[in-house]
């Protein structure tokens, strides 16, 4: 790799790193083979500080989706009434005075097309703005309830809409226990720790595991309960490291039949607070040859970002990965914005 692409890593690295509200951030770039491997951490960060995954989680809780069904015990058609009480659901989709509560399927929830509202960032009572506040613990049922207090963006499958919402993975986490007839953080477990043999990565249980410390804007916060409420939607702790091993997994065809990844790469623009980000089957996918980047950048980026400043893509056409973390709550866009800007200076593979 030209020293000049190092330098280019470099440049983009210390401009975000430098911004303000930034306190400590990692990144980790490779290639398949791993003959290619650079990294760059800030704030006493390095590949093996542990970082809240947040919604990367979401690919945690997708391999397992796609792990089950491979052994015959889901379908994505599936109503999710197969798997959870009808009586919890009644109420939860109500759009335009019908009750798509009952009709909701699990490909519904992988892709984002439920039409579903999201508890975390909607409305003045999110938890996101609660748990910036005060810590707190809230279950499953909590969710629920939350989420019928709002309403439904659009009915399930509508043409060409998607809309981003935690409670599509919450969900999709109840799905798995029950299908798998274990806890999700036993799934995770058997289907991805144990394989990848991942040492330092868990989803926490309160009182009992390290849980990183959040910055928002100036200060660190402690929300250790609220993490751990988060569980099938982002609640996973790891480290670069770590995180680097399962991304290759997960689009290496490790962890489930890679064939699968085609019937999932249908993708669908989010709200418009999303920016630039799609969603497909499980993942987000990233465009880098649009208006956005002056049409400068080739191919796109595959995978999730989390609201805390984590990220973790795939770029194809360069064959590089890139994780990291820049633990900023209060600035969610920025692990996009700097991902793009490494992957254009990105030498062709």
């Amino acid at each position: 790799m030209k020293t000049t692409n190092l330098s280019h890593y470099t440049k983009a690295f210390d401009q975000i790193a430098q911004s303000r509200y930034i306190q400590e951030a990692i990144v980790y770039i490779e290639n398949t083979s791993g003959d290619f491997s650079w990294s760059k951490g800030f704030g006493g960060r390095d590949i093996d500080s542990p970082l809240l995954m947040a919604s990367i989680g979401k690919l945690f809780t997708t391999t397992c989706i796609l792990a089950l069904r491979e052994k015959g015990m889901l379908s994505l058609d599936d109503k999710l009434t197969t798997y959870i009480d009808k009586r919890k659901l009644s109420g939860l989709h109500i759009y335009k005075s019908a009750d798509y509560s009952q009709d909701l399927t699990i490909s519904d929830l992988l892709f984002q097309v439920s039409g579903l509202p999201d508890i975390f960032e909607e409305s003045k009572d999110s938890t996101k703005a609660k748990a910036i506040k005060e810590d707190f613990a809230y279950s499953f049922d909590d969710m629920l309830d939350w989420t019928k207090q709002l309403k439904p963006h659009f009915a399930p499958r509508t043409t060409g809409r998607a809309h981003y919402a935690d409670i599509n993975f919450d969900l999709l986490g109840e799905v798995i226990e029950k299908a798998y007839g274990a806890s999700i953080a036993e799934a995770y477990e058997d289907f991805i720790f144990t394989p990848l043999k991942l040492k330092h990565t868990y989803l926490p249980l309160y009182g009992e595991d390290h849980i990183p410390s959040i910055c928002y804007k100036d200060n660190k916060i402690d929300i250790p309960q609220f993490v751990c409420s988060c569980r099938a939607s982002g609640g996973t702790i790891t480290t670069a490291r770590e995180l680097m091993i399962f991304l290759k997994a997960f689009w290496g065809g490790t962890l489930f039949n890679r064939e699968v990844l085609d019937q999932l790469a249908q993708y669908r623009k989010l709200q418009i607070t999303m920016g630039p980000i799609q969603y497909g089957g499980g993942y987000m996918r990233i465009g880098l040859g649009g208006l956005l980047t002056a049409f400068r950048g080739n191919g796109e980026l595959l995978g999730h970002s989390g609201t805390s400043g984590s990220f973790a893509f795939y770029h194809p056409d360069k064959d590089l990965y890139y994780v990291g973390d820049l633990n900023q709550l209060a600035k969610p866009s920025w692990p996009i914005r700097l991902v793009m800007k490494l992957a254009m200076g990105a030498p062709e593979g």
